[in-house]
């Protein structure tokens, strides 16, 4: 890439940037859905696991909002931020061996000191620290309520790691038992509504951006003034 066309792109960066942090909109949420043939004919040769936790999610909230041949989208289907189901299975043996299929997400800011906790209580919970996220991917979204109630409560200081790998794998067994278990059921905290993304800071030298956005201003807005001071 030529110098002026990185100019170029770093000021379009930019100015994308403070567009979002005064405006919102960083995630354009598809509002159709997606006819139920075209869904079927989608995952019908599709794994078993997938297949079954594509029709159970279908079951529960309605036709997905985007499908196409490796996974399923649902948005705002509270009290998830998205749910995807996917073709391609991961296999996962904690707390017992089955493929990871279906992602929930939830808007949730980990405090830094944690991340290695909940590293350690298990690999599929995925923290998205920029864009202040959190998801669980198993194979059932009665694992994923567990898991990001257990999530909270390692955040929340009230568990470490070991501790929480231990209830989590109370908490299925009960619900594969029949028997009560409300953090399989639902989440057993409240979810923030907004989006608090986790921005960092800049550290790329004044003079640098300033020379970004004069190179790159036209391809942007030629009125617009973009000030990062």
């Amino acid at each position: 890439m030529e110098q002026e066309e990185k100019w170029k792109t770093a000021a379009i960066s930019m100015a994308s940037d403070l567009k979002v942090q005064t405006f919102g909109g960083a995630e354009k949420v598809t509002q159709t859905v997606e006819d139920m043939e075209n869904v079927q004919a989608i995952i019908s040769d599709w794994n078993a696991m997938s297949k079954k936790s594509a029709n159970l999610t279908i079951e529960k909230y309605g036709s997905p909002n985007e499908a196409i041949p490796s996974r399923l989208i649902w948005y705002n289907n509270a009290p998830w931020k998205r749910t995807i189901v996917y073709r391609d299975e991961i296999p996962h043996d904690f707390p017992q061996p089955h493929t990871d299929v279906i992602e929930q997400v939830i808007n949730y800011n980990v405090p830094k000191e944690m991340f290695n906790e909940l590293a350690k209580f298990d690999g599929s919970i995925i923290v998205e620290k920029t864009r202040g996220e959190v998801s669980s991917r198993c194979d059932m979204e009665a694992a994923n309520f567990t898991a990001i109630n257990v999530m909270h409560d390692i955040c929340t200081g009230k568990l470490n790691a070991e501790k929480g790998r231990e209830l989590l794998c109370e908490v299925m067994s009960a619900h594969m038992m029949n028997r009560p278990a409300p953090y399989a059921e639902k989440l057993q905290f409240d979810v923030q509504t907004e989006e608090k993304f986790d921005t960092d800071t800049v550290m790329i030298a004044d003079e640098m951006v300033e020379q970004a956005i004069e190179k790159g201003k036209d391809m942007v807005n030629p009125n617009q003034d973009i000030n990062y001071h």
